[in-house]
């Protein structure tokens, strides 16, 4: 790479660097609402490559990056020669005489490996069927607004031990909270990736039950049981139903607990419409700080 950085996986980024993106993304939020934003990125562009569909990521990039004063490409699965046979290390060197970052959403995590390789601009991890950083990094500044460092606290994941969970388990090793994992049997994380957040000194701890994880927990977090690409969603969604995050869920988690989810959600599979409209509920706040955890990524990759 030419300059800048790659945010690839919370597990491949100093601790310092993660404080510092969430610190300057708060600081472009208050920017935002303030009326003081700056054009940072005033003549950069962000090309932005989709082979899944997206609400949240897309809408939250390109927001951001022309809040920040920079122009924005989006190209979907149909608008690259990437879905027409052109190789990855070829596109990562055509996008890179054009563009000043880019973001890809894939499924093939080894896509965003390649991309990352061959590109001499840094390349942004928007979602691979592996791991969700940016999506943490939103969720981790979602939690601190509303209760402060999450350092010594608890989250609880209850589900479908996905790519999400993955990126959870990457930042437990990084922020210095116990994550606490409810998952069946058949769908547990990455054996790989929780051993080495443990080597890494991540306090993470896999529960019998829905129950047992979310005792005592400061948050609880699911994810939709049938994800783009699954072919099997009703024997998921049989395997999952005990997992459901409902009232009794939240009662067993006390009431000063926070509910999370990423979205979209399928309300009355993973989540019921009491929690996810309840009291206890932050994801709209969630949501909203893609925008501004992205911010804070975009200017720490390019700056």
């Amino acid at each position: 790479m030419i300059g800048g950085r790659d945010f690839l996986d919370i597990d491949q980024i100093p601790t310092a660097d993660l404080r510092a993106i969430l610190e300057r993304g708060g600081a472009l939020k208050e920017d935002q609402i303030n009326g003081s934003a700056q054009p940072l990125m005033a003549g950069r562009t962000l090309v932005m490559i989709f082979e899944k569909p997206s609400t949240r990521t897309r809408v939250s990039f390109q927001v951001g990056m022309q809040q920040l004063g920079g122009m924005v490409v989006v190209m979907s699965e149909t608008d690259s020669q990437l879905g027409r046979g052109e190789t990855v290390a070829d596109t990562a060197r055509v996008l890179s005489r054009y563009a000043d970052i880019i973001m890809i959403r894939t499924d093939n995590h080894q896509k965003l490996l390649e991309l990352s390789e061959y590109a001499t601009v840094p390349v942004i991890n928007g979602l691979t069927d592996s791991s969700h950083p940016c999506q943490i990094m939103a969720d981790i500044m979602t939690f601190e607004e509303h209760k402060g460092s999450i350092a010594g606290r608890t989250v609880s994941w209850v589900g479908d031990g996905n790519n999400v969970s993955h990126s959870w388990i990457h930042a437990a090793a990084k922020f210095g909270f116990t994550l606490k994992l409810a998952c069946p049997a058949s769908l547990q994380p990455s054996d790989t990736i929780l051993a080495a957040a443990r080597a890494e000194g991540a306090d993470i701890v896999i529960a019998d039950t829905p129950e047992e994880a979310v005792a005592g927990t400061d948050l609880v977090i699911t994810d939709t049981w049938v994800s783009m690409g699954d072919k099997d969603g009703d024997r998921r969604r049989q395997i999952l139903l005990p997992f459901q995050v409902n009232d009794e869920l939240m009662a067993a988690a006390g009431p000063d607990a926070l509910f999370m989810h990423c979205l979209p959600a399928h309300r009355g599979d993973e989540v019921t419409d009491s929690v996810i409209d309840g009291p206890q509920s932050v994801i709209w706040d969630e949501a909203e700080n893609r925008l501004h955890a992205q911010k804070g990524i975009l200017a720490w990759c390019l700056e």
